[in-house]
């Protein structure tokens, strides 16, 4: 039985590159099957049988008793890597320990409260089809409180890192969130430890492999000039939209 036996679906997303940046920093071989949410690929019969929610990251692999196993939703599987394939505990710490439990806190903290607000102020700032002020700053400003959360935490922190003394899965779960922070309408010079931690991060070989799957990694590209911005908006509003209207069927 080979071991692991990887595929990842997956698209340059915070969630995407998520589960990358883990392999990459656990050195796991794996395959990568581009996943077109322009073209609603994810809501294809095939992708559906991988994950019923027809929502990337997804990850197949073989289990311990030799079948298939399919996993959905970013932080559960970034449970299963680190359970499965961290045995040295490289971006993870030791199951039953206090760093575990603490590591588990800020894992939810992003997948809960960080991913969900941020993505909403993305949506209501970039690809809503009429600007509705409230919307906008309710997500923005709540992205906004849970960042300071984050720029306190990281202020205390002594190895500069969410937990421990070394990067975890907690880290990971938040990197592309926190880097893609003007795209939701936030400065991230505001909170200058979170700051301080996304540069720490960008150091790491782990992040510059595993960011750039499946596709290049240019969000901060796009900011640099409003009118690339606002094309690559524009762009990525119209298949937003379509993508409401299909789930509405």
């Amino acid at each position: 039985m080979a071991r692991p036996n990887i595929t990842l679906y997956t698209a340059q997303t915070p969630n995407g590159i998520k589960i990358s940046m883990a392999l990459e920093e656990l050195g796991l071989p794996y395959k990568v099957e581009r996943i077109d949410i322009s073209k609603n690929t994810q809501k294809e019969d095939w992708f559906l049988e991988i994950n019923p929610n027809g929502r990337i990251p997804a990850l197949t692999d073989t289990f311990s008793d030799g079948q298939q196993i399919r996993l959905f939703e970013s932080g559960s599987i970034l449970q299963y890597l680190a359970e499965q394939y961290d045995p040295d505990h490289k971006i993870s710490f030791p199951k039953g320990s206090r760093e575990y439990y603490e590591m588990n806190n800020w894992l939810f903290f992003q997948n809960a409260g960080v991913g969900p607000m941020q993505g909403q102020a993305n949506h209501f700032n970039r690809y809503a089809p009429e600007r509705i002020e409230y919307g906008v700053n309710r997500y923005i400003n709540e992205s906004r409180r849970l960042y300071g959360v984050l720029d306190k935490h990281l202020a205390k922190s002594k190895s500069g890192y969410l937990v421990g003394d070394h990067v975890s899965i907690a880290d990971i779960s938040h990197w592309g969130w926190i880097t893609a922070a003007a795209w939701a309408g936030i400065d991230i010079e505001e909170f200058p430890h979170l700051k301080a931690w996304e540069d720490r991060m960008y150091q790491r070989p782990g992040t510059e492999k595993g960011r750039h799957v499946p596709t290049p990694h240019n969000i901060k590209e796009h900011m640099k000039d409003k009118e690339t911005a606002d094309k690559y908006a524009a762009e990525t509003r119209a298949w937003v939209q379509q993508g409401m209207k299909d789930d509405a069927k």
